[in-house]
């Protein structure tokens, strides 16, 4: 029997490729990765020679994916997040203990599910303590000390946090709610202080658009219910748009929202800071805003 015969990639090629359609342009990756532009191009040949496939296009001046480009991107990520796992893994050997962890209630659904999963995998002597709550809350808890790392928005004037995601505010109601475009806006919402609340009802007021706050709930969750159930337009951060939600749009007689931040504040308890940052790391590399690569027809 004919044996087959297989091609190691090269991570330093992959890492390049990934790191190009992130940053979008091979100068831009140069610089993050400490090598010429020259030098990039001459990896992404070398990739390209490897899989004896077409990567970029080179007929356009930007960094556009073939389609086999986009085959590779999904790939390249998957290889690299585990090869990047598996040496910190060995590299940190000792990680053992336990982290206390507040996440603000909106960042729940999509994303810590993920993030705790792969961190349990690569660290499983590490035991998380969870506690869902709101930003408030659970600055207060990590500043008494009950809580070691707190993932939320920040709120001003504190300092100190280190800032993982930005993300839109974004009006969502049921998918048959409909309202007409001058009628009062029935809301759903958190109570005040909330700074989904306040930008929301501050963006009615600067078009002149009257609204009423039907439904209120001191859970996020709550606020997301009672917009599934049709009850009025709820004002949520983008990710949290799913369900049975949709969004409405200017052409719904609703005003842009700014963006919101997400950050990770640290406890000061100095022999859990290891831990504390080790987890950061995975927060931030599963965070890491990116934009969609472009694909060529």
């Amino acid at each position: 029997m004919r044996r087959v015969g297989y091609t190691d990639l090269d991570m330093d090629l992959l890492r390049t490729f990934v790191t190009i359609v992130d940053v979008g342009g091979f100068t831009a990756a140069g610089a993050r990765l400490g090598r010429t532009q020259a030098a990039m191009s001459i990896r992404i040949k070398r990739l390209e020679d490897l899989l004896e496939r077409q990567v970029f296009d080179r007929s356009s001046r930007s960094p556009l994916l073939t389609r086999d480009g986009e085959l590779l991107l999904s790939y390249a990520r998957q290889i690299l997040r585990l090869n990047d796992e598996t040496v910190q893994r060995f590299a940190e050997p000792s990680n053992e203990g336990e982290v206390r962890l507040g996440v603000a209630e909106y960042f729940v659904p999509q994303h810590l599910p993920v993030v705790l999963s792969r961190f349990t995998q690569a660290y499983p002597r590490v035991h998380i303590q969870v506690k869902v709550g709101l930003n408030d809350n659970l600055l207060e808890l990590l500043r008494r000390g009950e809580l070691d790392l707190v993932i939320c928005r920040p709120n001003a004037p504190r300092h100190g946090g280190r800032i993982v995601r930005r993300e839109r505010l974004r009006w969502a109601a049921a998918q048959d709610f409909r309202v007409d475009a001058t009628s009062v806006v029935p809301l759903c919402s958190l109570p005040p202080p909330c700074i989904f609340r306040s930008r929301g009802l501050a963006a009615l007021d600067s078009i002149g658009r009257p609204w009423r706050v039907l439904y209120t709930s001191e859970s996020v969750m709550g606020v997301i219910a009672a917009a599934q159930a049709g009850l009025g337009v709820a004002i949520l951060p983008e990710s949290a748009v799913t369900g049975g939600l949709t969004h409405l749009s200017v052409e719904d007689g609703f005003p842009e929202l700014e963006e919101i931040e997400l950050a990770v504040f640290f406890g000061e308890r100095a022999e859990r800071k290891r831990l504390t940052s080790t987890l950061v790391r995975f927060i931030e590399e599963s965070l890491r805003p990116f934009e969609a690569p472009r694909l060529v027809g």
